[in-house]
């Protein structure tokens, strides 16, 4: 069974189904393919900085998301070794990065109310990519259903555990980002809102102790809660040197930039992907001309979003890198610089949250 689609995203994950609401949003349809047979919804909660909310508003949903997340007021750091306090960054002390708006989103919500916004029938369940067949200015999609879809672009789209825990009566803790670091480990905890914490532990094996109240938050979650998982990161030049496109077939989200979560920076990437990918789509099918002309002009737009992406995500992959490094690091003099430079690095966080990817306007 074939059928025709113009643009064809795999992956219902943050990356496609925003890019497909982005392109519903510019008047254009597209089909998401989707392995599983209901949403993936693990990873719970992420950290959603100023960038991300941007991709947000311009996708017209950050009335609705804001009103079901806090607002963080700032990031505490405190180091492992001595449980001393080593740096308090509000917020609204970093005038020269703007106004900032940071919380943690809880990511089931996030990806049900992009769903939600899409025509009925957008993301197709059950639907395994065998292979992608290139044949003159289409691509063919095959399904391991037998089903192949002719389609004009084509979108793919350390150890760590992460869950959510919930308090019925309030957890009490202050809307803070409050992080933990040192002897190959880090642990964080985030409020979501007055009744919800989402907290994440990376780190090398280590049997250095860790404080009871922090204890308790764990043994507080329900296990099918929490989520164990080897961290995936692409070398950084690898952006640089290998194909992020070819043609009319390009990645986004995590399949182009997977990185440590040390800058909590990956589920905010995908957002801003989505935003400049689907503006660049609508630019190029915004007129009716010859299949030559339109699959030039998919092409040019496919290599435009991945000059503008490559380098941003080759910023983030290698910051996150160098900031796990520091955090995690052992031994003294490494420790030392560590604690000594905890403010700059949280100030390095908003900086590299105040990237803005732009409305989703077509000129």
């Amino acid at each position: 069974m074939a059928s025709d689609q113009d643009i064809v995203i795999v992956g219902a994950g943050i990356a496609g189904l925003a890019t497909s609401l982005g392109l519903h949003r510019l008047g254009i349809q597209s089909l998401v393919l989707e392995s599983a047979d209901s949403l993936r919804t693990t990873g719970f909660a992420f950290v959603m900085w100023t960038n991300a909310w941007r991709a947000i508003d311009a996708l017209g949903l950050g009335e609705i998301l804001r009103s079901k997340h806090n607002q963080l007021t700032g990031i505490v750091t405190t180091s492992v070794d001595s449980g001393i306090t080593t740096a308090e960054l509000p917020f609204s002390a970093i005038d020269s990065q703007g106004d900032h708006d940071i919380r943690c989103m809880n990511r089931r919500l996030l990806l049900e109310t992009l769903e939600s916004e899409l025509p009925k029938g957008t993301v197709r369940y059950s639907s395994k990519v065998v292979h992608i067949e290139k044949a003159g200015y289409f691509n063919f999609v095959h399904l391991a259903d037998g089903t192949t879809l002719k389609t004009k672009p084509a979108l793919a789209g350390r150890s760590a555990v992460r869950a959510v825990v919930h308090y019925e009566d309030g957890h009490g803790f202050e809307p803070k980002l409050m992080q933990f670091f040192g002897n190959g480990i880090r642990y964080g905890i985030i409020p979501c809102d007055d009744q919800t914490l989402y907290w994440f532990f990376t780190f090398s094996p280590s049997a250095d102790p860790v404080s009871d109240k922090i204890k308790e938050v764990v043994e507080n979650t329900q296990f099918n809660n929490m989520v164990l998982s080897q961290l995936r990161f692409r070398y950084p030049w690898e952006l640089l040197w290998r194909n992020i496109s070819q043609d009319n077939i390009c990645v986004a989200g995590d399949a182009l930039h997977p990185m440590t979560p040390d800058l909590g920076q990956g589920g905010c990437a995908a957002l801003e992907d989505s935003i400049v990918l689907a503006r660049v789509l609508a630019e190029a099918l915004k007129e009716k001309s010859s299949e030559e002309n339109e699959h030039r002009r998919i092409c040019e737009g496919v290599e435009k979003f991945a000059k503008e992406r490559r380098w941003r995500g080759f910023e983030l992959i290698s910051t996150a890198y160098i900031v796990g490094f520091l955090q995690q690091s052992n031994g003294i003099v490494l420790n030392f610089f560590r604690d000594k430079l905890a403010k700059f690095l949280g100030g390095l966080l908003l900086k590299k949250a105040s990237f803005d990817c732009g409305k989703l306007n077509v000129k």
